[in-house]
């Protein structure tokens, strides 16, 4: 016999998951937040702006393929 309920999302990990999406641009915005200020703070306007943006892209990228890799590695079987 079946269990009439219908399923009910699992949050927990529908908010680990929603939280991914969030990685790549949360990253390249620190990069570019902390460019911004240390280039008005020394003057070397865009050097570290640029160095900081490409700074949080690859770092954006790398967690973002971690948090694919161990969401996968997690994942349920059905």
């Amino acid at each position: 016999m079946s269990d009439p309920r219908p399923q009910r999302p699992d949050l927990p990990r529908l908010a680990e998951l929603s939280s991914i999406a969030l990685i790549l641009p949360s990253s390249i915005a620190v990069g570019l937040f902390m460019g911004y200020l240390l280039d008005r703070w020394l003057g070397t306007k865009p050097w570290l702006l640029l160095t900081f943006t490409i700074l949080g892209i690859v770092s954006g990228l790398l967690s973002f393929f971690r948090a694919i890799k161990k969401e996968l590695k997690d994942e349920p079987k059905s």
